[in-house]
C-alpha cells in the first residue's frame, strides 16, 4: 500500500525486519499479555505481535491506514485516536499493561509523562525513540544529558537502554539516530512521597539549568516557600542531585506546602 508518512504525525515507518525482530525479542510477548502498540503505521511491528497475544490493541491516529490494518490483521482491536487522549484504563481491566511502539519523536516526552500518569497499571514499555532522548532518560547526575526525564523516569520506572538504531532502517530516513529502551515498573515507590509535588519540584529545579537550585526554585511556583527552614545545600545545581536527593528534598518541604 502506497501511503506516504505525514510529517505532522512524526511518522517514520520502520522497514527493517532485523530491527523489528530485535524489538520483539526484547518484548518477549506471552499469550496472556495485555499489549498496546502506539502508532503501528503499516504494521511492521504489529505483524510480529499480532498472533503472540490474545489481548492486542493498536492506537493509530492516521485514518488512512485503518482499513489497511483491518484487512491485514483480521479481528485486531484498533483505536483511531491521538495516543495523548486515550484512556489507558478503559482498554483492558488490568494492572499489567505492556505498552510498545515506534513513538512519534515530536510527542515522545508527552507520551512518557502519560506513562507516569498511568504507572499503576503499566507493567513495562518497550519504545523506539530518538537516541538523544534515550540518552537523557538513562543519564547519570553531573552529565549534560541529565535532566527532568532522567530523574522522573528513574524514579517511577526502571529504564534500560537496549540498543542504538541507524536512521537507514526508516522510511523516510530521519536526520537523527534512534534507540530502543525498555522501561520496567518500579515496585518500590516511596509511599510517603507526594508524587505531584515531586514532579513539580524536579521541573522547577531544572527550569534554569545554569542557575543554582536556590535561584531556580525562587523563579518558579515555589517563589513563596522559605527554603531557609530546611537543611539542604541549595547552592548546587539541579544536575548535581541524584534521584534520591530529589526525593529527600521533596519530603522535607512537603509539610509546608498544601499540595494534593
Amino acid at each position: 500500500m502506497n501511503i506516504k508518512p505525514i510529517k505532522k504525525f512524526g511518522q517514520n515507518y520502520l522497514i527493517d525486519q532485523n530491527i523489528t525482530n530485535k524489538i520483539v525479542d526484547e518484548i518477549t510477548p506471552l499469550t496472556d499479555d495485555k499489549i498496546i502498540e502506539i502508532g503501528p503505521g503499516l504494521g511492521a511491528l504489529t505483524s510480529k505481535l499480532y498472533n503472540k497475544s490474545k489481548s492486542f490493541t493498536v492506537v493509530e491516529i492516521d485514518r488512512r491506514v485503518i482499513e489497511f490494518l483491518t484487512e491485514k490483521f483480521p479481528g485486531i482491536n484498533i483505536i483511531n485516536k491521538d495516543i495523548l487522549k486515550v484512556d489507558f484504563p478503559s482498554i483492558y481491566k488490568s494492572k499489567e499493561l505492556r505498552i510498545v511502539g515506534n513513538l512519534p519523536y515530536n510527542i515522545t516526552s508527552s507520551i512518557l509523562f502519560r506513562l507516569i500518569e498511568n504507572k499503576a497499571i503499566i507493567k513495562d514499555a518497550v519504545f523506539m525513540i530518538q537516541y538523544e532522548v534515550a540518552k537523557r532518560i538513562t543519564a547519570e547526575p553531573r552529565t549534560k544529558d541529565y535532566g527532568i526525564l532522567s530523574v522522573l523516569l528513574n524514579y517511577f520506572f526502571n529504564p534500560k537502554f537496549c540498543f542504538k538504531v541507524s536512521p537507514n532502517v526508516f522510511k523516510p530516513v530521519p536526520n537523527v539516530d534512534s534507540a530502543v529502551i525498555h522501561i520496567f515498573k518500579n515496585e518500590n515507590l516511596d509511599p510517603i512521597l507526594n508524587e505531584k509535588l515531586f514532579i513539580k519540584l524536579v521541573k522547577a529545579s531544572f527550569g534554569n539549568r545554569r542557575k543554582t537550585l536556590k535561584n531556580s526554585l525562587k523563579n518558579s511556583i515555589f517563589i513563596d516557600y522559605d527554603f531557609s527552614k530546611i537543611n539542604v545545600d541549595l547552592t548546587r545545581r539541579a544536575e548535581e542531585l541524584s534521584v534520591s536527593e530529589f526525593i529527600h528534598l521533596t519530603k522535607l518541604i512537603q509539610p509546608g506546602i498544601n499540595e494534593k
